[in-house]
């Protein structure tokens, strides 16, 4: 069975940091793309950054370039979203999803073949 499990979120003041981590299990992260998306109250589910199954490209949303980070590591089938200088806007759901081949197109929710539970992120003072 192909399974995406979070864990990492939590509550943080703006300007915080939190490290999300996505545990896979039932195939090895070299087998598809993976990523992490989040869903905020009343908004749609977006990709905020996507990496493919050679760990070679990397996506990442617009508003969250330079300030997070997604990275792997192969010997614990984990990946990884490093969030610095968080902002109020980036509280939401955060999901890691499974894409059904080795490359993620647009980073979009049409792809996903497996989606974890979530893990809550809350950024506010």
């Amino acid at each position: 069975q192909l399974q995406v499990v979070e864990s990492g979120g939590g509550l943080v003041q703006p300007g915080g940091s939190l490290k999300l981590a996505c545990a896979a299990s039932g195939f090895s992260l070299d087998d598809y793309a993976i990523g992490w998306f989040r869903q905020a109250p009343g908004k749609e589910r977006e990709g905020v950054s996507c990496m493919s199954d050679t760990g070679n490209v990397i996506n990442y949303k617009d508003s969250v370039k330079g300030r997070f980070t997604i990275s792997r590591d192969m010997a614990k089938n984990t990946v990884y979203l490093q969030m610095n200088s968080l902002k109020p806007e980036d509280s939401a759901v955060y999901y890691c999803a499974r894409f059904r081949s080795q490359t993620f197109g647009f980073c979009t929710p049409s792809r996903v073949g497996t989606w974890g539970r979530g893990a809550q992120v809350t950024v506010s003072s």
